[in-house]
């Protein structure tokens, strides 16, 4: 019971930090297999965060972990949205920097979460290009935390970001490059891979850096709640610049339909914000 407590005031801490998202402009979202084949790679290094209590069933003693989702219509998007029916269970993202090191944002886990092993981190959750979504997943791309190397959650700042050691090392995928030094600039071109809403992988292009302090920058990123922690990454290099960590509202009521829609800004509102990645002091030692 003391463990349950915990695993349930751990999780209620860290919502309260989490942050809405937006669309600006045209929805740029796409599933890993519709997007642009050169950003393809970033999302087999990308990871759903996963509540072992609500977001797997059957799972403890099995080779393939069965995940309990919903979807979107279930939880009172309108049925006309984008990914209505694909279903949903991550609830926030992660990218792999190391063999042995995962990095997300600060709001999306905190010391007593990792210490009781309140989520996993999984691989590959995407929608496949053929055939229905298939909730078993092998346990193989599931890992966890062993302990937080540095978390900064700062209200003053609005520094945002934590840096996960994880208790297996992995060797089958490549971890992602960052940027180690100097700023990007305004107007670079920008990607984003995570996981909007909790959705399966979405990758969205078509964003640019619209202002950048020593802390974040600010773009106009088509992301989600469920987006926190995703890579930012800068199309011309290749490398993460940021993490995404806040944006505007999500989504709106439809009161004559009696459901919610995704909240739409015009591309020169920018309000998606990404904690710089060379804020990260220890990720720059990392070999």
């Amino acid at each position: 019971m003391k463990n349950s407590l915990f695993l349930i005031l751990a999780s209620l801490s860290l919502s309260v930090w989490a942050s809405p998202k937006v669309i600006y402009g045209e929805d740029n979202r796409r599933d890993v297999f519709e997007a642009n084949p050169a950003y393809q790679k970033y999302a087999k290094s990308t990871l759903a965060r996963i509540d072992r209590n609500y977001g797997l069933k059957g799972w403890t003693f099995n080779k393939m972990w069965e995940l309990n989702t919903t979807t979107l219509l279930q939880d009172g998007v309108c049925a006309d949205e984008a990914f209505s029916n694909q279903p949903t269970v991550a609830g926030c993202t992660a990218f792999l920097v190391s063999p042995k090191h995962i990095v997300t944002a600060g709001h999306c886990i905190g010391e007593q979460s990792c210490k009781v092993g309140l989520y996993y981190w999984l691989f590959d959750y995407q929608m496949p290009e053929n055939g229905p979504f298939v909730n078993k997943r092998p346990k193989k791309n599931f890992v966890s935390c062993e302990r937080i190397v540095k978390r900064v959650l700062d209200p003053k700042t609005h520094m945002d970001y934590t840096l996960i050691e994880i208790k297996k090392e992995v060797l089958n995928r490549e971890p992602l490059r960052f940027r180690r030094s100097g700023k990007p600039s305004i107007g670079d071109e920008l990607v984003v891979v995570g996981h909007p809403s909790g959705l399966p992988t979405k990758i969205a292009d078509g964003a640019q850096i619209r202002d950048i302090n020593d802390v974040f920058l600010t773009a106009n990123l088509d992301t989600f709640g469920g987006n926190s922690g995703s890579p930012v990454i800068n199309v011309n290099s290749g490398e993460v610049e940021g993490i995404l960590v806040r944006g505007a509202n999500d989504y709106v009521q439809d009161a004559e339909a009696g459901c919610k829609r995704s909240a739409h800004l015009s591309n020169d509102e920018s309000y998606e914000s990404a904690t710089l990645i060379t804020n990260i002091a220890e990720l720059m030692d990392l070999d």
